[in-house]
C-alpha cells in the first residue's frame, strides 16, 4: 500500500503540473498514462465501471468523474484530478483541485476550504475513534466556512480493491461507524460545493456535476490508521 501511494501521489504531481489554459483534459489524461507506465504500476481507474480514462478530469462545475476528452482548459478554471495506480495488486487513490492560471479569491478559498477540510477530518482518524468522528469534523468545518458537503458520494476503504467498505462519508454525526483500528486503509476525499449539496449524473454516467451549476472542489488522500498519528500513503504533497 505504501508504494502504491507514492505511485499515486507521483502521478497526482505530475498531472497538477501540466495544468495549464490550453491543454485538454484528454493531454492531462496522456501524463497521467505515461507517468503510471514510466513507475511499472497499472491504472487503478481505467476500466472501472465502464470508465474510458486513467484519471478523472473534472472541471468547475464537474464534482468528480469527469471523462477525459477534448474539452480545452480556460483561464480560471478548477481543474480538479483524481488518480490511481496500483503496484502488487494494492491500490492508491488521491486527488487535488488545480487553479488553471489566475482564479477569483472566491475560487482560492474553496480550494484551501476543501484542502483543510481533510486535515480537519484526520485529526480523529487514530486508533479507538468512530468512523463518523472524521466525517464530523469535516462536515462542521466546510459548513462553518459557508460551504456545503457532497452527500451522495463518500470516502472508502481501499486495499485490493479500489472500493472496500467502510463508506466513509464527509458529513454525520459524531460516535457513530466502525471503530478505527491500526491497519485499516481509507481514502478520505472531501467534495465541497460553493452551493448546495445536491449533484446530479451527466448523460455520460459518469461526470458528476453540481445541480445548481456552481463551483466543486475535491482533496484526496490515501492513509493508514496506525497506533498513533495517520499515516498519509500518497504524500508528499502537491505544492499550489
Amino acid at each position: 500500500m505504501r508504494q502504491a501511494g507514492a505511485a499515486s501521489a507521483a502521478v497526482r504531481t505530475a498531472a497538477a503540473a501540466a495544468v495549464r489554459p490550453g491543454v485538454t483534459t484528454a493531454q492531462i489524461d496522456a501524463v497521467v498514462r505515461k507517468t503510471i507506465a514510466s513507475l511499472g504500476a497499472e491504472p487503478a481507474f481505467l476500466g472501472v465501471n465502464g470508465f474510458p480514462g486513467a484519471a478523472c478530469v473534472s472541471v468547475n462545475d464537474e464534482v468528480i468523474h469527469g471523462v477525459p476528452g477534448k474539452r480545452v482548459i480556460k483561464e480560471g478554471d478548477l481543474v480538479k484530478i483524481d488518480v490511481g495506480a496500483r503496484i502488487g495488486g494494492y491500490n492508491g487513490d488521491t486527488a487535488i483541485t488545480v487553479p488553471a492560471g489566475n482564479i477569483s479569491e472566491d475560487a482560492a478559498r474553496l480550494i484551501a476550504v476543501t484542502k483543510q477540510s481533510f486535515y480537519e477530518g484526520i485529526k480523529f482518524a487514530r486508533k479507538g475513534n468512530r468512523l463518523t468522528d472524521i466525517s464530523a469534523a469535516i462536515q462542521e468545518y466546510v459548513e462553518s466556512q459557508g460551504f456545503s458537503v457532497v452527500r451522495d458520494y463518500t470516502g472508502h476503504g481501499i486495499g485490493r480493491e479500489l472500493w472496500e467498505d467502510p463508506a466513509v462519508p464527509n458529513y454525520g454525526r459524531p460516535g457513530h461507524g466502525t471503530k478505527l483500528m491500526p491497519g485499516m486503509v481509507l481514502a478520505i476525499e472531501p467534495m465541497v460545493n460553493v452551493g448546495d449539496w445536491h449533484v446530479k449524473v451527466m448523460p455520460d454516467r459518469q461526470t458528476v456535476k453540481t445541480a445548481d451549476g456552481k463551483l466543486s472542489a475535491h482533496y484526496e488522500h490515501t492513509i493508514l490508521i496506525t497506533e498513533g498519528e495517520p499515516e498519509i500513503l500518497t504524500a508528499p504533497e502537491t505544492v499550489i
